[in-house]
């Protein structure tokens, strides 16, 4: 809970969910680069709410070179670049990147802000991450026994550091070095004076892809954590950045398409794709890892529909989403156990409120209950007297779900069943997702389901299991998922002590 200077209590009416990780962008070779990163940062929002900051470069007419611009602040992105020609007059030039930031609670300074720049003896450097570091305390005291000073507590400062220190001859070469000695999740955007460069870390834990878009002079270029970024400006989509590839878009690649391509070790691993930015994180309207969202949540769906059918004989079944990151599993879900011979009707049971902000100032209200409330409405004729399925992508604690049911069951439905289109969370993630400790987590409160239905407050529930959640997922070979939070199998070695700073950037 935070809290206002007037000792107000800002609620924040999030679901109790994982929170996101963090966008990040790169265009490179388009006259208004600030802009169109602007953009694809709106359209990534959901992926980080506390700040955002773009870094551009520009040439400097009168003194001959190169100078990077930069923006950076607390809030979302419309209220960030809100000033009057930020976008047009500041940050000039052909190339930017961009960040939208999810902190950790206590690593809200200005100074973690993202994008983050240097200058070095090869130039210009700027740098946007997403992930986690997982060798965060191992490179951080090493580097300041070296000399190394630090401006922030955040583990992306790490890779500036490492590339400045490299005694490798180019710049691409630093990155790779620096890269190699990094261990953990990054998808990472870079600038350099005139290169733009991006990377996945060898077990490709969070997505990242390239598009074009069409310019008066030919194509400009994008790099971004989702396509959705892409559709806002009119991009297409050329690929996904590979696992365990740093790709470097530069002039030559506006003459000839090419966009060069490297490893950043010599032997590909096989990738840990994390298989949540599919059940809950990215955007349905996306295509992360290569592959569409909103196919994959269909079909946890329907794998829900296949092992837990609801039946009533009298009437039909109404299959209500916890919207908006449930609802095209509710489809899904809707058709297989229509399809089954139990007529099932996909309804609008709970409206969201989309105009209270992250955060909502409620004075003297500080309970579960209001939070959900003020988040969320019943529609009353769909729920009462009738069946309900209510189907949700996650539960974590488990405290928000129970204030949910309280507030369905106020409808009166006849039945009320709880279907969660993933596993039950028991492990925490170091790779950038913010899980509460496992002592937090509702799944290791209870020896049985039954029970966490009991405490939540419905009929039955079912979690899909993970044999289902499997067969939901794109199949590709050299290809696996990361599901340790749901099996506690970490496929990236973790340091023996933790992460011991703020580093979900």
């Amino acid at each position: 809970m935070k809290r206002h200077p007037n000792n107000i209590s800002i609620l924040v009416p999030e679901l109790d969910k994982a929170r996101p990780n963090c966008a990040v962008v790169g265009v490179y070779g388009h006259p208004q680069a600030s802009i169109m990163t602007y953009y694809a940062l709106h359209a990534l929002q959901h992926r980080g709410q506390e700040a955002a900051g773009i870094i551009s470069i520009y040439q400097d007419e009168k003194k001959k070179k190169k100078r990077f611009a930069a923006k950076r602040g607390q809030g979302l992105v419309l209220d960030v670049f809100s000033e009057p020609n930020i976008l047009t007059q500041t940050l000039k030039g052909d190339m930017a990147i961009g960040h939208n930031r999810y902190s950790t609670t206590g690593s809200s300074s200005t100074n973690n802000i993202q994008p983050f720049s240097m200058i070095y003896n090869d130039g210009i450097f700027a740098l946007a991450h997403n992930g986690n570091l997982t060798n965060t305390k191992t490179l951080r005291n090493k580097l300041i026994q070296e000399g190394s000073i630090f401006q922030t507590t955040t583990d992306s400062e790490l890779f500036l550091h490492l590339i400045a220190k490299s005694k490798k001859e180019s710049r691409l070469e630093k990155v790779r070095d620096a890269l190699q000695t990094a261990r953990g999740a990054y998808s990472l955007t870079m600038l350099t004076d005139d290169t733009l460069i991006a990377a996945r870390d060898p077990n490709g834990v969070r997505p990242l892809s390239i598009g074009r878009m069409k310019t008066d002079t030919g194509w400009a270029y994008i790099i971004a954590s989702e396509t959705a970024a892409f559709d806002i400006i009119s991009a297409e989509y050329i690929r996904s950045v590979h696992h365990n590839e740093i790709i470097q878009i530069d002039q030559e690649t506006l003459k000839t398409g090419e966009i060069k391509s490297f490893k950043i070790v010599d032997e590909t691993p096989i990738a840990h794709h994390c298989i949540f930015e599919y059940i809950y994180f990215s955007r349905p309207d996306s295509k992360i890892f290569g592959h569409s969202v909103d196919k994959v949540r269909r079909k946890l769906g329907k794998k829900l529909g296949e092992e837990m059918p609801i039946v009533d004989k009298d009437d039909k079944i109404r299959a209500v989403p916890v919207p908006d990151s449930a609802n095209t599993a509710t489809i899904g879900f809707s058709r297989v156990n229509s399809a089954n011979g139990n007529e099932t009707l996909f309804e609008l049971g709970l409206i969201r409120s989309h105009y209270i902000g992250r955060t909502f100032i409620a004075p003297g209200q500080n309970n579960r209950e209001f939070r959900v409330k003020a988040k969320f409405n019943v529609v009353k004729g769909v729920i009462e007297g009738k069946t309900i399925v209510l189907v949700d992508d996650s539960i974590v604690r488990g405290t928000t779900s129970k204030a949910l049911v309280k507030l369905v069951r106020e409808a009166n439905p006849k039945k009320l069943h709880l279907l969660i289109s993933s596993p039950p969370i028991k492990h925490p993630c170091f790779y950038g997702m913010d899980f509460p400790s496992e002592e937090e987590l509702i799944a290791n409160h209870h020896d049985s389901i039954e029970k966490i239905g009991e405490y939540i407050g419905v009929d039955t529930i079912h979690y899909l299991s993970k044999e289902k959640l499997m067969e939901s997922v794109p199949q590709e070979e050299g290809i696996d998922y990361c599901t340790a939070c749901f099996t506690g199998n970490y496929p990236i070695e973790i340091e023996k002590n933790g992460v011991d700073i703020n580093t979900n950037d």
